[in-house]
């Protein structure tokens, strides 16, 4: 078996159209040595703010990307030997999606979605700057040009997108697959293409002759929709914040390939590599901790559209625990307006972070010229924007709430029952963020805690971080039982020196 090993020596040692995240592309050498795979030299090829994505190679040099700016998505390429951008549309009646180069020429293939919601596939020949429909009657999503005149497509039909293979010489189509995802490769050394299917809970990559229809499977695919071949025949996909690989000849099956420390690498999606296997591009989500960041300090700035830009369509505001305060981008906009125009001068930093999956949680410290105050803002982020915003206050004695929390957690790590449940009130309730109850009672958590103690010898939990807001203590735990671990925040409330309630952020 190769022992594929993955060095990253850098600056560190569905349907087509859906919400857009924040994404950037990054740019990687890419090189195979004795049977190592190695990536060196990232480069920021997008730098902009918003959505980036789906890269290709139009050569050895160059690379194609959909990039958003003025409300639009447009075409822009990347010169490799420079480093330059360059915008090469401007469609002010649409957007455009999957650049493509056409097969011996020098022209471009996108997806064009009209501000009409007319939706087509056009080749655009950039130098003298105009386009025109290539196929007139199908709303395809994604497509692949298998030679000069066999077009492959995934085309959107009612909830689906089928395969369709269009032969444009003799204007036939043939629809060979349905419930098809959205990734289409040619397979290196091979008359065939690839294509992901979905069987039951399951993603499944293909091969497909365009000529014939024949269809083969090669693996499991996880719940991934994106991948990309090496010509060296191993494939690539994205999860999370990892590469995986996967080599029919010598693995057979997916295997870590590398795990991400870049915090601006933690989200990987499209990837792309180059004709020659020597360049990868890769798609990742902005970081969450790069979102926060740009929202408190947009704020901080009074820059009122980029404090927007941070957030989702359909954002809900509130405060501890589900006390809704208004939802929508709108609402958001409007209300932050008003408090804009009337003060300028209060300002935020973040004191201490906790981040874990999803949520971010800051512990902020208000300033204006008057007064100082603490609060923490849970964020919950669903594609690379704010999804919901959290205000959390507290009031009491701040060192008395700690105590009685450590104190729990001395009894936690002990497995001591009837010390443990000492540290909290007879009607002490538990709830999952943002406010599901899910017991009630000391004896309910006897009853729950007992035998868990008992059947877990190993068990331990260690403070990662803490923040504490008053009578509230937020903690980040990381947690031992039965051989293995996982990360989890907690938030105690504590009233008259008891725990009083705990919330569950999941």
């Amino acid at each position: 078996m190769k022992n594929y090993i993955f060095f990253l020596v850098c600056f560190i040692c569905h349907q087509f159209i859906s919400a857009q995240a924040d994404t950037e592309i990054y740019l990687f050498d890419l090189s195979v040595d004795n049977d190592t795979v190695i990536l060196s030299n990232k480069i920021n090829i997008s730098s902009n703010a918003g959505y980036d994505n789906q890269p290709s190679f139009f050569d050895n040099n160059t690379v194609l990307f959909s990039s958003t700016r003025n409300g639009q998505t447009d075409i822009r390429k990347y010169d490799i030997a420079t480093g330059e951008t360059t915008w090469l549309t401007d469609t002010t009646v649409g957007s455009e999606y999957s650049p493509t180069r056409i097969v011996n020429g020098n022209q471009i293939s996108a997806v064009r979605l009209d501000t009409t919601g007319l939706q087509l596939l056009y080749a655009y020949d950039i130098e003298k700057g105009n386009s025109k429909p290539i196929l007139k009657d199908a709303k395809v999503g994604y497509h692949l040009w298998y030679n000069k005149d066999v077009l492959v497509n995934t085309v959107l039909i009612e909830n689906r997108m089928d395969l369709v293979v269009s032969n444009l010489k003799d204007g036939t189509n043939y629809t060979f697959q349905k419930n098809v995802g959205r990734c289409l490769q040619k397979i290196p050394n091979s008359k065939n293409i690839s294509f992901i299917q979905r069987e039951g809970n399951q993603n499944v990559l293909k091969s497909l002759d365009p000529i014939t229809g024949k269809t083969d499977s090669i693996t499991n695919i996880s719940n991934t929709q994106d991948y990309a071949w090496h010509p060296m025949g191993f494939a690539l996909i994205g999860m999370k914040n990892m590469l995986m690989i996967f080599d029919s000849k010598e693995l057979n099956q997916w295997a870590t390939l590398y795990k991400s420390q870049d915090k601006n690498v933690q989200k990987i999606s499209r990837l792309a590599i180059s004709p020659n296997g020597n360049k990868i591009a890769i798609v990742s989500e902005v970081s969450h901790e790069s979102l926060i960041d740009k929202q408190f300090q947009s704020f901080n700035k009074r820059d009122l559209d980029a404090f927007v830009s941070c957030f989702s369509e359909n954002v809900v505001v509130a405060n501890f625990p589900n006390k809704t305060l208004f939802t929508g981008i709108e609402n958001l906009r409007k209300d932050y307006q008003n408090y804009f125009d009337n003060d300028s001068e209060t300002k935020v930093d973040v004191v201490s972070r906790i981040i874990v999956g999803d949520i971010v949680i800051d512990k902020e410290l208000v300033l204006n010229s008057s007064n100082k105050k603490k609060q923490a803002a849970i964020y919950k982020i669903q594609n690379g924007k704010i999804k919901s915003m959290t205000m959390v206050y507290g009031k009491g004695n701040e060192k008395q709430a700690e105590q009685i929390v450590d104190e729990q957690l001395v009894a936690y790590n002990s497995r001591n029952i009837d010390a443990f449940l000492e540290t909290y009130s007879e009607d002490v309730e538990l709830y999952s963020f943002p406010n599901n109850q899910t017991s009630k009672g000391q004896e309910a958590i006897r009853q729950g805690y007992k035998g868990f103690f008992d059947a877990t010898p190993d068990l331990n939990c260690e403070i990662k971080n803490r923040i504490i807001i008053g009578n509230k203590v937020i903690d980040q735990e990381h947690i031992t039982v039965n051989g293995g671990s996982f990360e989890a925040i907690a938030i105690y409330e504590i009233e008259y020196g008891k725990i009083a309630k705990v919330t569950f952020v999941k």
